[in-house]
């Protein structure tokens, strides 16, 4: 996927954690998430007509459509007021899809960082399979874990590129415990949210009695 694509990919990202967290406005992160995603629509259908067509150039472009599209939906649902259950569906399936992208980097191309990435962006839009479709209420959690993606799998990864170092070997081993170190992250905050979160519905409880 291309960087420049990565990078723009981190700031709606990290505008969408915000607007997960109650700290940025719904219906501008929205407009933004329209922009962005229109040039990740545009930009994939040019690349397809100058590529070779080969199946790996398809592989890729189809990739940078993944984010376009999401980012279009997700803009057009929170401008219109929609109910987001069609968002949850389209979620699951780019969910899933993200996986067969994992297990492709770790079987094909042998590379650690990419897998990972891949599956925490597998987390990421489940989450919102959970949030927009089953209605949990998880979107302070979803926050945090766009929040931290924003930052580890698009943002930096993408200066780094530009810099000329992110494909050399001690970067990467660096990414790898980078990486590591964020599914640890997540994996404690569920825990303390979920802690959290039981404890004021108990204390609503006692309350009402």
């Amino acid at each position: 996927m291309s960087y420049v694509g990565l990078f723009l990919s981190g700031a709606v990202l990290f505008l969408n954690s915000l607007m997960s967290l109650g700290k940025a406005e719904a219906k501008s992160v929205g407009i933004f998430n329209i922009f962005v995603g229109a040039i990740q629509i545009i930009i994939p259908f040019y690349l397809l007509m100058v590529s070779n067509q080969n199946n790996w150039d398809l592989y890729n472009i189809a990739a940078i459509f993944l984010f376009g599209l999401t980012y279009l939906y997700v803009g057009v649902t929170v401008l219109k007021g929609l109910e987001g259950n069609g968002l949850g569906w389209f979620c699951l399936w780019v969910a899933i899809i993200a996986v067969v992208y994992t297990i492709t980097s770790i079987i094909h191309f042998h590379d650690v960082v990419s897998a990972l990435t891949w599956g925490m962006w597998a987390f990421l839009w489940f989450l919102f399979f959970l949030s927009n479709t089953l209605k949990k209420k998880i979107d302070e959690y979803i926050g945090i874990v766009a929040f931290v993606l924003s930052w580890v799998t698009l943002t930096i990864p993408s200066l780094l590129y530009f810099l000329g170092i992110w494909n050399t070997p001690i970067v990467s081993q660096i990414w790898t415990y980078v990486l590591i170190l964020s599914i640890f992250y997540f994996v404690a905050s569920l825990v303390k949210w979920k802690f959290t979160f039981k404890k004021e519905n108990d204390g609503k409880e006692i309350q009402a009695i």
